[in-house]
């Protein structure tokens, strides 16, 4: 019998990924604030996420945690590889300026602050996971 886990730490860890991949595209952007004919991009994933949280649903099979198998009796180790990509494209909704940039920096810090924000959250909720693991493997090894 394998370690099952929530469905919601592959995800939250997914999601790290992506704020993390926003964040250095937020910041791509801030570094172009003055280039000629630079284009602002952004990442789209919300959609991604939710339809890999979807199909982990649907299937109702639990992700495993990945784990080092040194002996015959222990579970073998799975792979939690998944197709989750983001959609970079450029944002238009903000009219360029005379030198074709469209990079407004107002727009951009404020996307970052969001994202950070996000990130946090996503990191505090792996910690809060971890931290449940870590309490179930104590008190099961004081029961022996």
């Amino acid at each position: 019998m394998g370690l099952n886990i929530s469905d919601s730490l592959p995800l939250a860890v997914k999601a790290l990924d992506f704020r993390a991949l926003r964040q250095k595209m937020i910041a791509g952007n801030l570094a172009n604030v003055d280039t000629p004919f630079y284009r602002a991009r952004d990442i789209r994933f919300e959609d991604v996420l939710a339809k890999e949280a979807r199909t982990l649903s649907d299937s109702g099979t639990v992700p495993k945690l990945l784990l080092a198998k040194s002996d015959a009796a222990h579970m073998d180790p799975i792979d939690e590889s998944s197709s989750a990509q983001a959609q970079i494209f450029f944002r238009g909704a903000h009219p360029t300026r005379n030198d074709g940039n469209n990079v407004d920096l107002d727009v951009e810090t404020t996307e970052m602050s969001k994202n950070g924000v996000m990130f946090e959250a996503l990191t505090n909720a792996i910690k809060k996971e971890a931290m449940i693991f870590k309490s179930v493997i104590e008190a099961s090894g004081k029961m022996q």
